[in-house]
Parts: structure tokens; C-alpha cells; sequence
């Protein structure tokens, strides 16, 4: 596969898939506005390397940032090969071996198998080619960003997090945003469900200090596979090693005992003192298209900071989807339907995490539907299952139909039998949900197409609306293809649809999606994203005795009964550095002049200077 980050970033440049830019450029705010505007093009835009960042080191963004490059960055041609190849190998394992000869067979795939798992590297490692121990172990020698007026400050965003279990031995490679404190310390941001976080509970009973390393770059395959949701004590370096087809080769850190690989471009060493009080962390523009909540979390401290010579610093800018990571979530979606199909729910055919969704809330499945509840079934299964717990709204479609091609599903959405095949449950939510009273845990909702359909619905609208009930406005554009009509209102106002219908002669409607006032401007896919995002189903979805299903996604005023006691902005750029970036436009290359995604979404914040 690839020698280092910089080999696979001349593989994009040789394809035409990267921009640099020569003119010097702020790591605060200014990359990341341009890595936006660049990531919501056409077919997810270029790979940009910034040669100038203030620091020694150059930035590259937007690496993973189309289904191309995401597959060139596994080394794949299509993202599919990696699914079908971990299909072809679970298939292979598990077929009957009757026969001494059947067994004999076996043993070249356990040959090629054995050859995928991590060794230690005993040659020069070129991730010490330049060592910085002490004072100069800086975090400020690297240009990590700062994304959005708004964060706390500059983050770390595609740090491959590396610990052990200090009683199994078993190593782990997760991807936690890291806060910049100081010189030498960082927030550790691990959430309670994943792995970073139960060996940090594991330390802190042993009641010993946690070593940590904290690598960057390398053979872009690590930092994907630092991502997947690979089940405990599975090594993600196996993976990686799968995925590049030959073994990551690992090298003992410097001050602690931890494997990396020898090939990244940066490992920061270092430990997390589970004795220490924990820091406010965040805010911080999130994936999920808002600012994630300011919480309490471990500090990381650093002991030394190894280069390579040629090192390029990787981030990732998030936000209002799409964005970059709208591609990994796709590669995920590929690469683990095999092991689920395989391991949890045979009867599951395809799946899709639509890019609306922000890779938790949404999901489709298409399942081979044989008797009664079996979608339900289903359902339960992969929401207790690995990241699928964090599932809000799912749709559950016949085998034979493309879970992808949303418009194909539209006359089953607008058929659905919600009075009968509609279950509400609760469960595990992410912990950036912001959605939720009760962080972690919220409701889920199944709509079941595989049942008989509902008889189909003639409905009536007007050819405009009158403002009724509180309604401010509505929008009839989806109503024939899916149902749903779209209502808005001020997030803070008390309203009477039934009002609103009477009065505008409205009927026959099978979905009604309530959001603010300031959402009327936006696309079909952006009201979808902002629906499922601002809604927690056991508070906000209710059924009507005509099967009429209404979801309220206006912004959650704090102080409520049921409301979150925060609710945050979405996530935008500040209007002076939007206005630094247009000015600057040509000075930085980058072809036509592309405005500003964030001034699309300025009028749905609900405060211009504060989170919420």
C-alpha cells in the first residue's frame, strides 16, 4: 500500500484530486472555511494541502472527501471491494469442513490470514526522524486547527488514540477530538461507550497512571480503521492490515510502552492521570451539523512528540453535512454490512446511513422479510449492536429494493400502515444527541414497509396558506411524492395544527414535519437532516387516529418539561472570517469563486455570539 501520508497525497495529485494552496493561511477558522466550501461541491470537491500554515508543517484536509478517494485511500477501486473481500473471507470460515481434504483447504487463508496481523518493527522508524522531548514538546509546533468562532479553542481532529487494557493486554486505536490547553496537555474526549473510555475506567481502578499515544498520519488506512467500529479487543492495526493487504509494522514509544505505527507522520506521547480532576472541554462544531456541549474530560499529558522529516499534518473540518466524513461513514456502511449480515441479522440484505442522517440518525434496511415482526426483530438486534445502538429513526424495505435510492422508496413512505407497523422504543443514543433530556438515552422509532401497505391517500392542500394556529408557513412540494408536508413555526410558540389544517382545508395527510420559521429557505435533504437531528421521537413523534404521523423538530427551548437543559446552534463560521475568505479567494488558487455554506445557515442560529 502506501509508504506514508505523503505517498497516497502524490497518488491524488497524480489523479487530479488535489489543490494546494501557496498562500500562507491561518490554522484559525481560515482553513477550515475553505475546506468547506471545498467539501460541499459537486462530488465532495478536492483534497487541499496547505504549504504554508504558520508551522513547519503543511495541512492537508479533505483527504477522504469523496467516495473516490475514500476507496483510494484503502486501496481500493470501489469502496464495495473491501465489503465483498470481508464477505468472500466470512464465507470461506465458515463453510462446513467435512472432510481431512475440505480442512487442508483451509490452510493457505489461515496462511494469508496470519500475514494481516500488526508486527514490530526492528529497522529505523520514520516517525522518529525528528524527536522533541522536554520543553520542546510542544503541541504548538503543530498547526492544528481551530474550525468555528465558536470552539473552545484549536482541536485535534483525526488523532488515532492509542491505549491498552491494563488487565488484558488488549490494544485500542480510537478517534477522540482532542481540546490544545497547553503546551503540553490536551482534553481527552472519549465518550462513556467507547473503548478509550472503559480502559481509562480500567487504569483508573488499578489505580495507576494510562499511557497514551496519540498518532497522526501514516498509511491513511489507519486513520479509517482508528474509526470503524470494530467490536472490544478486536485490533484495529488487524483491520488496517486487511484493508493494506500486508502487516502494520509497530514501534515502541519512547517514554511509555505502547505499539504505533512506524510510518506515521506524527506520535505524540504522553498519559492520562486518572487521579486528576477532569477539565471543561468543548465546545466544539460537530458532525452531527451542531456544536457539541462543553463537558468534563480527562487531561492528556505529553511526554514527547517524534516527526517525520516530511510529516503533513491530516484534519478533518465537520459539520452541516455533507462533509468529509459523510465518505467514511460510507465506507463504514460498506465495509461492516458483511459481518452483520453474517454475525447478527442474516435476514438484512442491504443497509444505508443516509448522509441526512449524519451517520447515526437515519437508517434503511433492507431485510428478507418472512413473518410477522421480523422487522422488528431486526430492528432490536442492530440497536443493541456495536455504533448501530445509536440509531434514532429507522425505515425497514422488501428485500430486492435499493436502500440508496431514496426517491424509488417514496410510494411505500407514502403507503406505510403507521398505525400498525409505526414502534416507538428507547435506547442508547450518541452522547453528542442534542436532542435528548437525558443525555445517552432517548427514543427510537421503526416504520415497518416490509407489512402490507396502507390504502393510499388523496390529499388536499391549497394552492397557498394562511398563517393559522401559530403556523407561520408550509410547504405542500413533498406532499405527493412522500406525504409529508412541511409546517413552520417560531421555536418558542405554542401551536395548533389541527387550527392550521381547518383553516387552510387541508386533509389527508400522512406526515407532518414541524421546524422553525427560519428552515423554510432550505432544501428537501437539509429539512430531513435538521428533522431527525432536533427530534427525540418519545417526546416529539405522535400518531393521530388517521395514521397522520407529526414530528415537532423545532429547536428545544431550555427550561421546558422534557426539554434538554442546553440546546446548541448550529454549526457556522464566524461573518468575518467568511468575509477574510472572500477577499482573499484568488490569492489562494482554488479556481471559481465559491460563497459561503455557512451564510446558507446563519439565520437558524439562535444566538449570534453565544452556544445557545
Amino acid at each position: 500500500m502506501y509508504k506514508g501520508l505523503r505517498d497516497f497525497l502524490q497518488r491524488l495529485e497524480r489523479e487530479g484530486e488535489l489543490l494546494r494552496v501557496g498562500a500562507e493561511v491561518s490554522a484559525v477558522e481560515e482553513i477550515a472555511e475553505i475546506t468547506e466550501r471545498e467539501a460541499k461541491s459537486p462530488g465532495g470537491g478536492k483534497a487541499l494541502l496547505f504549504e504554508r500554515s504558520g508551522t513547519d508543517y503543511p495541512v492537508v484536509t479533505n483527504m477522504f472527501g469523496s467516495p473516490h478517494r475514500m476507496a483510494a485511500a484503502l486501496g481500493l477501486d470501489d469502496i464495495g471491494d473491501a465489503g465483498r473481500r470481508i464477505e468472500h473471507l466470512l464465507s470461506s470460515l465458515t463453510a462446513p469442513r467435512d472432510t481431512f481434504a475440505d480442512k487442508l483447504r483451509m490452510l493457505p487463508l489461515l496462511a494469508e490470514m496470519s500475514r494481516w496481523m500488526p508486527r514490530q518493527s526492528r529497522g529505523p522508524a520514520p516517525c522518529r526522524q525528528r524527536i522533541f522531548m522536554g520543553d520542546e514538546a510542544d503541541l504548538g509546533r503543530l498547526p492544528v486547527l481551530q474550525c468555528r468562532g465558536l470552539d473552545a479553542g484549536r482541536f485535534i481532529t483525526l488523532p488515532m488514540v492509542n491505549t491498552l487494557d491494563p488487565d488484558t493486554g488488549a490494544r485500542n486505536a480510537g478517534m477522540y477530538r482532542m481540546q490544545i490547553l497547553g503546551p503540553r496537555t490536551a482534553a481527552m474526549h472519549w465518550h462513556i461507550h467507547k473503548t478509550g473510555a472503559r480502559h481509562f475506567e480500567a487504569w483508573r481502578r488499578a489505580g495507576r497512571r494510562m499511557p497514551v499515544a496519540v498518532t497522526l498520519g501514516g498509511d491513511p488506512a489507519y486513520t479509517y480503521a482508528a474509526t470503524a467500529p470494530l467490536p472490544d479487543n478486536v485490533d484495529e492495526y488487524m483491520l488496517a492490515g486487511f484493508l493494506r493487504q500486508r502487516p502494520v509494522r509497530l514501534v515502541r514509544c519512547l517514554t511509555n510502552e505502547l505499539m504505533v505505527p512506524a510510518d506515521c507522520d506524527f506520535v505524540i506521547e504522553g498519559y492520562v492521570d486518572p487521579s486528576e480532576e477532569p477539565v471543561r472541554e468543548g465546545p466544539f462544531g460537530d458532525h452531527t451539523g451542531f456544536f457539541s456541549l462543553d463537558d468534563l474530560y480527562p487531561v492528556f499529558h505529553v511526554t514527547a512528540i517524534t516527526t517525520r522529516r516530511d510529516a503533513v499534518y491530516p484534519a478533518t473540518v465537520v459539520g452541516i453535512p455533507p462533509q468529509e466524513d459523510a465518505c467514511i461513514a460510507l465506507a463504514t456502511e460498506r465495509i461492516f454490512l458483511a459481518p452483520i449480515r453474517a454475525l447478527l441479522q442474516p435476514e438484512i440484505r442491504d443497509m444505508s446511513l443516509p448522509v441526512e442522517g449524519t451517520a447515526h440518525n437515519i437508517a434503511v434496511i433492507s431485510l428478507d422479510s418472512r413473518y410477522q415482526g421480523q422487522a422488528l426483530k431486526t430492528a432490536q438486534g442492530l440497536w443493541g449492536a456495536g455504533q448501530m445502538m445509536f440509531n434514532k429513526y429507522m425505515l425497514a424495505i422488501p428485500a430486492g429494493l435499493d436502500p440508496h435510492d431514496m426517491r424509488s422508496l417514496a410510494p411505500l413512505v407514502r403507503r406505510a400502515d403507521t398505525l400498525h407497523r409505526l414502534t416507538l422504543a428507547e435506547g442508547i443514543y450518541d452522547i453528542l444527541d442534542h436532542a435528548t433530556s437525558t443525555p445517552g438515552f432517548g427514543g427510537k422509532a421503526l416504520l415497518d414497509l416490509t407489512a402490507p401497505a396502507a390504502a393510499e391517500l388523496s390529499p388536499v392542500v391549497p394552492e397557498s396558506f394562511i398563517p393559522a394556529g401559530g403556523i407561520d408557513a408550509a410547504d405542500a412540494g413533498a406532499l405527493h411524492e412522500w406525504g409529508a408536508l412541511f409546517l413552520f413555526a417560531q421555536p418558542d410558540k405554542a401551536v395548533d395544527i389541527g387550527e392550521f389544517m381547518r383553516r387552510n382545508g387541508i386533509s389527508a395527510v400522512k406526515y407532518i414535519l414541524l421546524l422553525d420559521t427560519a428552515a423554510a429557505g432550505l432544501s428537501m435533504q437539509e429539512r430531513i437532516w435538521l428533522a431527525a437531528a432536533d427530534s427525540d421521537p418519545r417526546r416529539d413523534l405522535s400518531v393521530d387516529a388517521g395514521g397522520c404521523v407529526t414530528i415537532d423538530s423545532r429547536s428545544k427551548r431550555p427550561g421546558r418539561p422534557g426539554h434538554p437543559s442546553r440546546f446548541p446552534n448550529v454549526v457556522v463560521s464566524s461573518a468575518a472570517v467568511a468575509a477574510l475568505v472572500d477577499r482573499r479567494w484568488a490569492e489562494y488558487g482554488l479556481g471559481e469563486f465559491k460563497p459561503s455554506p455557512s451564510e446558507r445557515y446563519r439565520p437558524l442560529l439562535l444566538s449570534e455570539t453565544e452556544m445557545w
